[in-house]
């Protein structure tokens, strides 16, 4: 029998991602945004304004990347973590059964997407909609992680509220899944 994971308390939150992302973007807004900033700032000497500007979009375009990443790393860890719960509580609905199957064959290490997405998109009949958009989502994520070395071919556009708010309605189905 695989051994147990202990649970870190480092796990993200959406919340903690969200206040990280609201801080950050508001900060960079006030320092591109202030008056003078050519003045205070000699790396602006020489700067247009619509340099500054540029300039200002482009930190906010991956501060936005990083907290979808965040999200997405906060999300997985969910889906981790429920699968293991699963697998130590026992319980005897399809989903849980099917992960400990799964832990005898694999442990823990499994694959999030071949695994433990696919298990629930086949088990959990609410969530298959839901998962399949998350799946995109991961994939973007997937594009992120490894240098966006390559053109992705995603079928949409991810953005930070866009995946926000997947993750939260997964997270609202992991607690209706708990109560039941």
């Amino acid at each position: 029998m695989p051994s147990r994971i202990s649970f870190s308390s480092n796990v993200l939150r959406l919340d903690e991602v969200a206040w990280v992302y609201t801080d950050t973007t508001n900060s960079i807004r006030f320092y591109y945004d202030s008056p003078n900033l050519q003045l205070r700032d000699s790396k602006f000497v020489g700067y247009t304004i619509a340099e500054i500007r540029k300039e200002r979009d482009d930190r906010l375009c991956e501060v936005e990347r990083s907290a979808v990443f965040n999200v997405l790393a906060a999300l997985e860890a969910s889906f981790r973590i429920d699968y293991l719960k699963r697998c130590y509580q026992k319980r005897k609905d399809e989903l849980s059964r099917h992960f400990r199957d799964v832990h005898k064959r694999d442990g823990n290490r499994v694959h999030l997407e071949e695994c433990i997405l696919d298990a629930w998109k086949q088990h959990v009949s609410a969530s298959k909609a839901l998962i399949s958009k998350i799946i995109g989502a991961f994939k973007y994520r997937h594009w992120l992680a490894h240098g966006r070395y390559w053109e992705p071919k995603l079928g949409q556009q991810y953005d930070y509220l866009g995946v926000y708010l997947l993750a939260q309605e997964m997270e609202l189905v992991f607690q209706e899944q708990r109560l039941s």
